[in-house]
């Protein structure tokens, strides 16, 4: 089964071309079944890449979806259109009455602030709060994943002395959990970030599934909050990492090469994409858990499966 987002979503073309099962709305409405219901509070500049990047993962999946894009109310995006944000978002203060049985929180580059100093953090607060009587299953990713964990468990993150920024090798420290089914011992990760979570940091009932000796944590579970935290970027395209590497040689500002990500380090040729298997991988389990354990009525998708 496809995913279902609107037509004109920019998304929609791209991932058609690319093969990817997506459906309008009118079609979906003609089926007599519930698509499972996934937000994404995108708070990345680039909004319809990361509309995109991850509609292309969860609309793998053989279960209908249905992808509601989700704005922080007040906070204004510089990087899009105001007429694509009023077409294709709503605000959290629209949607905090729907229940989800998925809820995606993306990155934001704003890394150096304390948490406390983003403009939005009271009502990123309230988000965070809200996924534990509306959402059954709340990714976030990056910044998200580490405003996550902060929020719910205490857990800080701290500055680097330098990017993290390329390819790294990754373990598979949970071969059992339904989160990482089919994945290798070792496999790579796009990474891009200033700042990190330390394994010291984790209190009891955190559980590290995929982690990185040169990096530290990737992917973590936390039950008590029906929650992942995931600190790198499965989601990236092949280029993402070429992206950011020339926006910032364009800005003149001091940047290494991205490890292990352009063939002999020439940024001249195009890199090889050697993580698309395990992020389709690592969402698709996602949204199967998701399956598995939701209730039919969404209205009491924490009381368990009905099915």
């Amino acid at each position: 089964m496809p995913i279902r987002i609107p037509a004109a979503l920019p998304a929609y073309n791209i991932l058609n071309t690319e093969g990817v099962n997506v459906m309008d709305e009118a079609t979906a409405n003609r089926q007599e079944v519930r698509p499972l219901q996934i937000g994404l509070l995108n708070l990345m500049p680039k909004k319809e890449q990361t509309e995109t990047q991850f509609a292309r993962l969860i609309g793998a999946s053989p279960i209908q979806i249905e992808l509601t894009l989700i704005r922080m109310t007040e906070h204004a995006s510089k990087n899009v259109s105001a007429q694509h944000m009023e077409s294709f978002y709503q605000s959290f203060q629209d949607i905090k009455h729907r229940k989800f049985d998925g809820l995606i929180i993306t990155g934001a580059p704003i890394e150096h602030l304390p948490f406390e100093s983003v403009t939005y953090w009271d009502e990123l607060k309230e988000v965070m709060d809200w996924t534990q009587t509306n959402v059954l299953s709340t990714f976030g990713v990056c910044w998200g994943g580490m405003a996550m964990i902060y929020h719910h468990s205490g857990v800080p993150k701290h500055i680097l002395p330098a990017k993290h920024f390329g390819c790294y090798r990754h373990r598979n420290l949970a071969p059992a959990s339904p989160y990482l089914r089919g994945f290798s011992d070792d496999f790579t990760v796009p990474v891009s970030r200033w700042t990190e979570v330390r394994t010291q940091d984790l209190p009891e009932g955190l559980e590290t599934l995929m982690h990185s000796d040169d990096v530290g944590p990737c992917l973590i579970e936390d039950k008590a909050h029906r929650a992942l935290y995931i600190f790198n970027h499965l989601e990236y395209d092949s280029d993402t990492l070429a992206q950011e590497y020339q926006r910032d040689v364009d800005k003149g500002e001091q940047i290494d090469v991205p490890l292990d990500y352009f063939p002999q380090d020439d940024p001249s040729q195009p890199p090889e994409n050697r993580w698309r298997s395990h992020a389709h991988l690592l969402y698709g389990n996602w949204i199967n858990e998701i399956y598995q354990t939701t209730n039919i009525d969404i209205e009491k998708i924490l009381e368990g499966d009905s099915k």
